[in-house]
Order: structure tokens, then sequence, then C-alpha cells
């Protein structure tokens, strides 16, 4: 028996090989040139990451953004905006893992599921800094070449795609079973 007559063949294919999901809150301590009356808005943007394997069990996700809080201050006479760029690494642990990678390179794909978000913003105790509780998560994958097993047809059948072969017809019984507005048909 030769290879090509097995009943499997081993295929080396691309697959995910780890997963892992982290939601953190974040506090961020601001201070802006004048005493803050009050809070008007606080908003974030421009935020920017990357992500790399640090570890067998752990993704690491560096990244940035900007942090706007519109203030009044003066006894509320005067307004100003304060820019704040913020810097954070995110550690995320994998939850699933397949150990059956056959090397050690491996590509990882991060997705932002809750984008940097201002959950609440305030003036300090002291009055003088502004303190802005932020939310964000992230989902990470893994994907690293694996090992697959598929079956070989022992009969090396020959499937064609084209529509000729599929010489299906409908009998008149079949066709008046057909529920025409089956969109809003409710049984």
């Amino acid at each position: 028996m030769t290879f090509l007559e097995k009943d499997y063949r081993e295929i080396i294919t691309k697959a995910v090989c780890g997963k892992g999901k982290k939601f953190t809150q974040a506090s961020h301590s601001i201070t802006p040139s004048h005493r803050p009356s009050s809070i008007l808005g606080c908003w974030v943007i421009n935020h920017l990451y990357n992500a790399k394997k640090k570890s067998e069990d752990t993704v690491e996700i560096n990244g940035s953004y900007d942090i706007n809080v519109w203030y009044s201050y003066n006894d509320n006479t005067k307004t100003e905006v304060v820019t704040e760029r913020v810097t954070y690494t995110d550690l995320i642990p994998l939850s699933v893992k397949d150990n059956n990678c056959i090397n050690d390179e491996f590509d990882v794909i991060a997705k932002v599921t809750q984008q940097p978000n201002c959950l609440e913003c305030k003036i300090a105790s002291k009055g003088h800094k502004i303190v802005v509780e932020i939310e964000r998560e992230f989902v990470v994958q893994i994907i690293g070449e694996t090992k697959i097993a598929v079956r070989v047809d022992p009969n090396e059948n020959s499937y064609d795609d084209d529509d000729d072969n599929w010489d299906f017809e409908l009998t008149d019984d079949e066709l008046e079973q057909v529920e025409p507005d089956f969109l809003h048909h409710k049984d």
C-alpha cells in the first residue's frame, strides 16, 4: 500500500490555536491649566493599539488614546478643553489553547469589542485634578500552523461543480407544498 492509497491524509493549515478576552477599567488623572469649576463633557478619541504574543498563554496589547475634557473654570465664567494622551498595556490571558501547533510562529489578531469609553469624569477631592474612569475590552486570537487529518474517498469519485449534474426535478405535489409567503408564514 502506498502513501496515496491510505484512508486519511494529513494537511498542514493555519488555524485558531488560542483565544482570550479581557475587560479593563482604568482611572486616569488629568491636570488642567486652571482649577476646574465643573465638568462639561468628556470623550475619548484616536485609539491606536498593536498586539503580540507575550508568552505561551498571554497576549500583550500596547495602545494609546486621547482623553478630551471640556470644563469650566473661574466660577463657571470661562471654559477650556484639556487633552491628554494616555498609553496602556493590557495582558490578555488565553482561555482556550491548542498545543498541537507545528512551530512557534504565530499571527495575533486583536479586535476591540468595547472601544475606550468614558464611564465617569469628575473633579478630584482636592479640586486641582480631573479623574476620568475609562473602560475597554479586547478579544484576541492566536493563529498558527497545525495538522488536520482528512478522509480520502477510496473510490476516487469525481465531483464536478457544473450545474448540469444537478438533475433534480420537482413534482407537481412538491410544488403545491411550497409556501410563497414563507417569510411571514406562522404555524
